[in-house]
């Protein structure tokens, strides 16, 4: 069942300032997954943390902010997204404060967690907003903009994240890497309720707490003993939570099936599930950033750890990464609605290539390893990920009506999240398995060796397939 939107009649007119308060908040989210990661080493450092509790900091944030997507996504469609999104955005900046006192591991990973349910409340409205208030000309120009914006705050991660932690601002170490969320948040929350219209439904929606529940235990019991299993030896019980996962899944789409049925919203709207190509899409997304997210993980420690580097020259040596996707999404926006298919199984060829040089570079590396080694690699990929996403993510949206426009974007974005956990979990398992055995520098190039062979497959695998799939008439 589809619930109208309605928006006021002044919605169209101020969407440009509006789009400009909602991106800010994207590039604030984005901003600080970048910055976390140049962080990890010195919070190992000062919170004596663990590989395993290091891969909780950024992996609890991904699980928190994917189970909220579903859930939250639909309820800005039936509450009000401008509303929404305010909430979310308080929430974050709340969330970030709790982050930047943390005087412990656990209080950082337990304030993540609370950072990526907020930011589940904020995220999926920015696109549901954007998909109503502009005119279906002007998307796919305001979807380039929107990946344009996130490779900005992917820039900005690493330099500013880096600047911050080697400047050690009043003795504070990674902490101001979570207070520079409050002056941010604070501009778009003040932009969006200046410029951002009342989105309203014609009536309200009962919440599918149930079905909320079993998509986040789902995912957990998915995730879970895939940053855990390395650490505990593999029992049978981590095995065993991987098929509960399944089991949980399948539950979750007859409850929703059950709600479609009784004609009532659901969490994930059968309408789309029953198209194969927003299916089809789904998939993609996943594999797509679980092929990407660990690898920026890994960098990070085998820069800082494993070569020495600063934060900050671990931050310059990875900025090529984002710049490629921002010159990209530049590039192909100009493009609109054409060659979508042709764009992404382009794309998911030049990450395979980039992933292979880098595999390259990291395999020959030794005492001269130094930031513009990495230039031709992270370039390459970033062009890669720019060419794609801005592609797939119009695809997969193309298929979304007005209505469920919300929705639509939370599982869009519950989809990417869960292939984000997946590739940290995967990688981190490869990359701290070898590494635990020996820390010296050779240790941690056969390391990130091994690891890189991850998303080398993933890629291979997407380029070929999609590839497959654009020939068809």
């Amino acid at each position: 069942m589809t619930v109208p939107a309605k928006i006021s009649a002044s919605a169209h007119q101020n969407r440009w300032p509006a789009a400009a308060a909602l991106f800010l908040a994207t590039f604030m989210n984005l901003l600080d997954v970048s910055i976390v990661n140049l962080a990890l080493p010195s919070i190992r450092a000062d919170l004596n943390a663990t590989s395993t509790q290091l891969e909780w900091v950024l992996v609890v944030y991904v699980l928190s902010f994917a189970a909220g997507l579903l859930p939250f996504g639909r309820f800005g469609d039936a509450f009000g997204r401008e509303r929404m999104f305010q909430w979310g955005i308080i929430g974050f900046m709340l969330a970030s404060m709790l982050c930047g006192v943390a005087q412990n591991i656990e209080m950082l990973i337990a304030s993540r967690a609370l950072q990526g349910l907020a930011g589940a409340m904020m995220v999926p409205q920015v696109l549901a907003i954007i998909h109503v208030i502009f005119p279906a000309q002007e998307k796919g120009r305001v979807i380039g903009l929107f990946g344009m914006v996130s490779a900005l705050g992917a820039v900005a991660g690493p330099l500013i994240g880096g600047a911050l932690v080697s400047a050690n601002v009043a003795g504070l170490e990674w902490r101001p890497i979570f207070f520079i969320n409050l002056p941010l948040g604070i501009l778009s929350l003040i932009g969006v309720m200046r410029f951002v219209p009342k989105i309203r439904t014609d009536q309200r929606v009962a919440p599918d707490w149930a079905g909320a529940c079993l998509f986040a235990l789902a995912v957990t019991c998915l995730t879970f003993p895939l940053v855990e299993g390395r650490h505990l030896g593999w029992p049978v019980w981590c095995f065993a939570l991987i098929f509960l996962s399944a089991i949980l899944f399948a539950l979750f789409l007859k409850l929703q099936n059950r709600r479609a049925a009784n004609a009532k919203a659901q969490l994930l709207p059968m309408s789309l599930m029953k198209d194969r190509a927003f299916t089809m899409g789904l998939l993609v997304v996943t594999l797509f950033f679980s092929g990407i997210a660990g690898v920026m993980f890994m960098l990070a420690l085998f820069l800082q750890t494993g070569f020495g580097f600063t934060p900050l020259s671990a931050g310059l040596a990875t900025v090529p990464h984002p710049v490629g996707v921002m010159i990209a999404s530049l590039v192909t926006a100009r493009f609109g609605s054409k060659w979508l298919d042709w764009r992404v199984s382009v794309g998911a060829l030049v990450l395979f290539i980039g992933m292979a040089v880098l595999q390259y570079v990291v395999g020959h590396a030794d005492e001269t390893l130094a930031a513009p080694d990495f230039i031709p690699p992270l370039l390459i990929i970033g062009l890669g990920m720019g060419t794609a996403i801005v592609a797939l993510f119009q695809s997969v949206l193309s298929r979304v009506s007005g209505p469920d426009a919300g929705a639509g974007s939370g599982v869009l974005q519950a989809f990417q999240q869960t292939g984000i956990a997946i590739g940290i979990a995967v990688t981190g398992q490869i990359f701290f398995h070898i590494v635990e055995q020996t820390s010296d520098q050779a240790g941690y190039i056969a390391a990130a060796k091994t690891a890189l062979w991850y998303p080398i497959g993933v890629f291979l695998l997407l380029a070929i397939a999609l590839a497959l799939i654009a020939r068809k008439p």
